[in-house]
């Protein structure tokens, strides 16, 4: 098959191919990973402004 670790990173001639597409499908994980993360952030800060907002109102209207 290879017969050292020069002849695994070569791919047989296809290296910048391979390694190209690894590198690009890493990245995109990454990303997604990121972005994922982000985003639950930002939904749960969106459910608590909004479960204060719902408490503050029904405090408000058990007042009056």
């Amino acid at each position: 098959m290879w017969d050292g670790i020069g002849d695994f990173l070569a791919m047989g001639g296809y290296a910048p191919y391979v390694w190209g597409a690894f590198g690009m499908v890493a990245l995109g994980l990454l990303l997604e990973g990121l972005l994922l993360a982000r985003r639950r952030r930002q939904v749960r800060a969106r459910l608590q402004r909004q479960s204060r907002r719902r408490s503050a109102a029904a405090a408000h209207n058990q007042g009056e």
